[in-house]
C-alpha cells in the first residue's frame, strides 16, 4: 500500500491549539458495521427496560473514571479551555439520569380499561439502528445526548464522530463497552463525509439523529425526503439573536453579551451572532461590551492563567471567518473590534465586533466563531423584526425591558429556546432543546429525545375472542 492510499485510509486528528497530531485511525466499511449493528440490535432490544437501565448507569461510573482523561482529550482535540471540557464530561454523566426519567415521562407505558371492549394500551418500540452524526465542538457531550436515549429506548447505535474529533468519539465508546453494553450495540464508524453519506443513505439504519451545520442537516433532509420510513432528527445551527434594552445594569448585561457570543470561541449552535440594542443606550453597552471583550484571554486549553475561549477548531474555519468579516466590513459594516488572528499559523481568534447597522442586505449565516454583529434600532418592534429577519430559529435572548416586553417578546420572536435576561445558550437540562426554520425539523432533543429514540404502539386487547354483527345481514 502506498503512502497516499494509507494516509487516505485513516483519519487523523490533530491538535487546534499547536497543530500536532494526537491520534489516528483506520477508516471503517460502512456496511460491515451495519450489517454487525442489525445482528446484534434484537437481543439488545429483547432486553428487560431495567437491564438496559442499569448498563446506561454503569456507563456513567465508567464516565466518572476515565473523567480526567476524557476531558483532557476533549480539550485536546477542541481546543476548548480545560475548564469547559470538564464541564462537558459532567454532562454526558448527568444526561443519563435525565434520559432516564425523561423516557419514563415521554414514553411510559399506558392501560386504559375500556369495559366489554377490553383494554385500550399505548406501548413504545425501538427503531432499530439508529445512526447517530456527532459535531465536534461537544464531541462527547452532543452526540452522548443521542446515543444514551437511543440506547434505553432499546435501539442499537452506530456513532459516527465528526472527523475532527474522532478520539474523543473512540474514547467515549470504550465507556459503553466498558459498562457491558456490547460493542456491536454501540459502534463508532470512523470516517469523512462520504461515510457518513453513506450510513445516512444505507438500507439497514432506521433513524438518523444528527447535530452540526445547517448545510450538511438540508443535505440529509432532501436525501432522506422520498423515504418516510427512516426517522430523522436534525440539530442544526443558529443566527441568533441576543435585544439589549432598557436596563440600568449595563454591566450585567455585556457579561450576557460576552457569554452568549464568545464561549467556546462562538462555536456553540446557541451563541449570539447579532446584538440588537436600542439606540438610547447604544453608547453605553458597546463600550462595555467592548471592554469587556478586550479583557477576554485567548489561549491554549492548559495555559494558566486559564483562558475564557481557545482556538476554533482548525486554520480552515479561522480563514474562512476572518474572510466573512472582510466581507462586513467591505459592505457597510463598522468595526467596533477588530477580528485578530493571535499566533501565526493557528487558529487563535480574538472575539470581535462589527456594526452592521448600516448593511444594505446582512447575510443571512451562522459565522461559526468569535465574531458578533452589532444592530442599531429605535423601538421594541424592530427590535423584534430584526430578531426574527433570519431563516434560522434556534435560540434567542431578552436583556433588559420589563415583564410586558418580554410577553412581547416570548409570543413574538421565532426561537425553540427564549430567555429573558439569560444567555442564549443557556439552555436547562430538563427542556427540550431544539429550533425551527433552518435550525431543526421540529424533533428536540435533550429531554425530549426519547419521543424520536421509539414509536408509540396502540393497542386494543382483549383476552378472549368475542364479536357480533348488529346490522347488514340476512337471517338465516
Amino acid at each position: 500500500m502506498s503512502a497516499e492510499t494509507k494516509a487516505a485510509a485513516e483519519i487523523v486528528s490533530f491538535e487546534p491549539a499547536t497543530g500536532e497530531e494526537i491520534w489516528r485511525g483506520k477508516i471503517d466499511d460502512v456496511d460491515e458495521i451495519v450489517a454487525r449493528a442489525r445482528r446484534a440490535w434484537p437481543a439488545w432490544a429483547a432486553q428487560p427496560l431495567a437491564t438496559r437501565i442499569e448498563l446506561v448507569r454503569r456507563f456513567a461510573n465508567e464516565v466518572r473514571k476515565e473523567s480526567d482523561a476524557l476531558a483532557t482529550l476533549i480539550a485536546r482535540e477542541t481546543g476548548k479551555p480545560l475548564w469547559e471540557a470538564r464541564t462537558e464530561v459532567e454532562s454526558v454523566v448527568n444526561k443519563v439520569e435525565i434520559s432516564i426519567r425523561a423516557y419514563a415521562e415521554r414514553t411510559g407505558q399506558r392501560k386504559l380499561d375500556n369495559a366489554l371492549q377490553g383494554t385500550a394500551a399505548v406501548r413504545h418500540k425501538p427503531h432499530g439502528v439508529m445512526a447517530v452524526l456527532g459535531p465536534y465542538n461537544f464531541p462527547a457531550h452532543l452526540p452522548n445526548g443521542h446515543i444514551v436515549p437511543a440506547l434505553i429506548a432499546g435501539n442499537a447505535v452506530v456513532f459516527k464522530p465528526s472527523e475532527k474529533t474522532p478520539a474523543t468519539g473512540h474514547l467515549l465508546a470504550q465507556c459503553f463497552h466498558r459498562a457491558g453494553i456490547s460493542a456491536a450495540v454501540v459502534q463508532v464508524l470512523l470516517g469523512g463525509p462520504d461515510e457518513g453519506r453513506k450510513l445516512v443513505a444505507h438500507d439497514g439504519v432506521d433513524g438518523v439523529l444528527f447535530t452540526g451545520s445547517a448545510h450538511a442537516g438540508i443535505a440529509i433532509n432532501r436525501k432522506l425526503a422520498a423515504n418516510p420510513g427512516k426517522i430523522v432528527a436534525l440539530e442544526m445551527g443558529g443566527n441568533n439573536p441576543i435585544i439589549i434594552w432598557d436596563t440600568p445594569k449595563v454591566s450585567d448585561a455585556a457579561i450576557l453579551v460576552a457569554q452568549s457570543a464568545f464561549t467556546s470561541a462562538g462555536q456553540r449552535c446557541t451563541a449570539a451572532r447579532r446584538m440588537i440594542v436600542k439606540a438610547s443606550m447604544y453608547d453605553a453597552v458597546i463600550d462595555e461590551v467592548k471592554r469587556l471583550a478586550n479583557r477576554i484571554i485567548v489561549g491554549a486549553p492548559f495555559d494558566e492563567p486559564a483562558p475564557f475561549m481557545g482556538p476554533v477548531i482548525d486554520n480552515h474555519t479561522a480563514d474562512g471567518l476572518i474572510e466573512s468579516f472582510v466581507y462586513l466590513l467591505s459592505s457597510g459594516g463598522k468595526v467596533i473590534k477588530n477580528l485578530v488572528r493571535t499566533r501565526e499559523g493557528l487558529p487563535f481568534l480574538s472575539p470581535s465586533i462589527i456594526d452592521v447597522t448600516a448593511m444594505k442586505e446582512r447575510p443571512d449565516v451562522e459565522l461559526f466563531g468569535p465574531l458578533l454583529q452589532v444592530i442599531k434600532v429605535d423601538d421594541f418592534d424592530e427590535a423584534i423584526e430584526e430578531a426574527n429577519a433570519t431563516r434560522f430559529g434556534l435560540s434567542a435572548s431578552l436583556v433588559g425591558g420589563n415583564p410586558q416586553e418580554y410577553n412581547r417578546f416570548w409570543a413574538n420572536v421565532r426561537a425553540g429556546v427564549v430567555n429573558w435576561n439569560r444567555p442564549t445558550n443557556g439552555a436547562a437540562s430538563a427542556a427540550p432543546f431544539g429550533g425551527i426554520g433552518l435550525s431543526g425539523n421540529h424533533r428536540p432533543s435533550a429531554y425530549y429525545a426519547a419521543d424520536y429514540c421509539a414509536y408509540p404502539v396502540a393497542s386494543s386487547e382483549v383476552e378472549q375472542p368475542r364479536a357480533s354483527i348488529g346490522v347488514g345481514l340476512r337471517s338465516d
